[in-house]
């Protein structure tokens, strides 16, 4: 199959640039499958799960706030705010944040955004889902 280079930074750091032969992200018009020879596109991503498929077919998960993906000639830029790799999410630290989210909407008080705590709930969400994801990925490999 044929590969292409992505490259998946953050606010902070450079988090993947490598060949890969696919990728998957969601974006705001629904979910992307990007492959080799994809048309130009820019769009922007919603928080959740880019999962790339290497060159050797091994399959990593990064989970990103959100941002923006390009795809140009033989070249994919993933640009996120935050951008974690699934094998360094920490499960007990990321359900506890949920729960955290979760009682702040059920007890919010009038003056409190409720679309900013739904958006942090959803982020925690896609984390969860990125790191089970790679927990899945890792049991497989063994």
């Amino acid at each position: 199959m044929s590969v292409f280079n992505l490259t998946v930074v953050s606010a902070e750091q450079q988090i993947f640039s490598g060949q890969v032969e696919s990728i998957q992200a969601t974006g705001i018009e629904g979910e992307l499958g990007i492959l080799a020879g994809h048309t130009p596109l820019l769009t922007a991503i919603k928080p959740g799960i880019v999962k790339l498929t290497l060159e050797d077919g091994k399959e990593e998960v990064i989970y990103v706030s959100g941002g923006f993906l390009e795809v140009q000639p033989n070249v994919v830029t993933v640009l996120a705010d935050t951008a974690i790799r699934g094998d360094e999410l920490d499960g007990d630290r990321i359900l506890a944040a949920k729960k955290r989210a979760e009682e702040n909407i059920r007890t919010r008080h009038g003056d409190a955004n409720y679309e900013m705590l739904a958006s942090k709930l959803s982020k925690e969400l896609a984390k969860l889902r990125a790191y089970e994801l790679t927990e899945k990925l890792v049991k497989n490999k063994r």
